[in-house]
């Protein structure tokens, strides 16, 4: 985090008193960006049996909020403008708490109404986090950083897999879902002590030295800045870099959401697991992006960033290939395929930041990427269902993932290496 005077071109930095809190405070709202929304997978047979919902009114409690993510992106950057970082990532907290305490609450209209909030709440957080790490993050530690938060959305994916059953066989489901209301005040307590109950509420796009809490010292750089350059960076859409970044994101968030949601019946159907013993077993897929998001940055820091992407590219391409050539070694193609879609999601946001010439057009590029992706990963469970209804079988649908990994790979490795040639000039 901000230990000293930050004196990148034409920008206005403070220093944090307590990085540590402010790190705390990323992981914990990395926890609640992921896990309620994952809660609903482990027990949509017991809603839909009481709220008495067909397979496509269950699907959407999953997919909704992916589908939130890629049409309320655009407000969300919006508010985030106006608001500012801080009270944006409140609002989050705050909106989340409010979904996740609906969604249990009542009947068919609630829990749709309850998913819809926090797909729109935790649209917010997506794209809040990466501008508050640009901001308040010492450049040296992004990579970390990064990889600790998109660690933080796998283990609380994890936690609620695992979890939720097990209570919701004890309680019933509306309180295993609304257990999960404790990620929201995990992060209040952390956000508010890292960056103050005061800095927390304040509205408005506030100077960083104002927005970011406990302020030490300001400095202000002096030195020239070529504000063409700086101009023809701080494009989105007219940024080719920025747009392959983008189509790479969607090709990463398209075979992660098609796995996650096929990966289970694909071990039922290949390998004659049961429906629970299948669900476990995929948790695989989930565990090992822990690795993923933390061995990308050090990777990155000593190899570079192509070698990197080159690398997550050749691991993800091992889920599908070795489920259709090699189907007896699934645990191993989850476990490469877990790391590569941990990595795979640090990596990029890690281009963002390295990307982004400010905050604002941090904030501008991490709406952009998240719209994209999110918008072809809200497909992914369709398409990846529809290949296999059509062929009753799983060579098809594996080929849809390897599709979208291509596009990863191609856009990825095409944006990183323009990546490194600004960085040469």
């Amino acid at each position: 985090m901000i230990d000293g005077h930050d004196l990148r071109e034409g920008t206005i930095r403070t220093r944090v008193a307590h990085p540590w809190l402010l790190l705390l405070g990323i992981i914990a709202i990395g926890f609640l960006l992921r896990g309620p929304i994952i809660a609903v997978a482990p027990i949509v047979g017991s809603i839909s049996e009481e709220l008495d919902l067909d397979a496509s009114q269950a699907g959407l409690l999953t997919s909704l909020p992916v589908l939130c993510f890629a049409l309320v992106t655009p407000l969300a950057s919006f508010l985030i403008g106006r608001a500012g970082a801080n009270a944006a990532t409140t609002i989050t907290i705050l909106g989340v708490a409010l979904g996740t305490i609906v969604r249990s609450s009542g009947d068919t209209p609630a829990v749709f109404t309850g998913t819809v909030l926090m797909g729109v709440f935790i649209t917010i957080g997506n794209v809040v986090v990466p501008v508050l790490i640009r901001r308040d993050v010492d450049p040296s530690r992004v990579g970390l950083v990064t990889g600790l938060y998109t660690s933080a959305l796998n283990v609380g994916s994890m936690i609620t897999s695992i979890a939720t059953a097990p209570i919701a066989e004890a309680f019933g489901w509306r309180t295993a879902l609304g257990t999960w209301v404790a990620f929201a005040v995990l992060a209040a307590v952390a956000w508010l002590g890292a960056v103050g109950p005061r800095a927390a509420m304040r509205w408005g796009p506030i100077r960083p030295a104002v927005e970011t809490g406990a302020i030490e010292t300001v400095a202000v750089s002096t030195r020239p800045v070529d504000l063409a350059r700086t101009a023809a960076q701080s494009s989105t859409w007219r940024s080719v870099t920025a747009i392959l970044l983008a189509l790479a994101f969607a090709g990463q968030s398209f075979s992660y959401y098609g796995m996650t949601a096929w990966f289970p019946q694909l071990l039922s159907d290949e390998q004659g697991l049961s429906s629970a013993a299948a669900g476990s077993s995929s948790s695989i897929f989930q565990i090992a992006a822990v690795v993923g998001a933390l061995g990308i940055p050090i990777l990155a820091s000593r190899a570079g960033v192509l070698p990197a992407m080159i690398t997550l590219s050749a691991l993800w391409s091992t889920i599908p290939l070795g489920l259709i050539f090699a189907p007896d070694g699934w645990a191993a193609w989850a476990l490469l395929g877990g790391v590569a879609q941990g990595g795979g999601i640090t990596l990029v946001f890690m281009i963002v930041v390295q990307l982004a010439v400010s905050d604002p057009h941090a904030r501008r590029l991490s709406a952009m990427v998240q719209g994209v992706g999110y918008a072809l990963a809200s497909v992914a469970p369709t398409a990846v269902g529809a290949a296999y209804e059509a062929t009753n079988g799983w060579t098809s649908p594996l080929l849809v993932i390897a599709g979208g990994i291509a596009l990863f790979a191609g856009c990825g490795i095409t944006a990183t290496v323009r990546l490194r040639r600004r960085n040469r000039r």
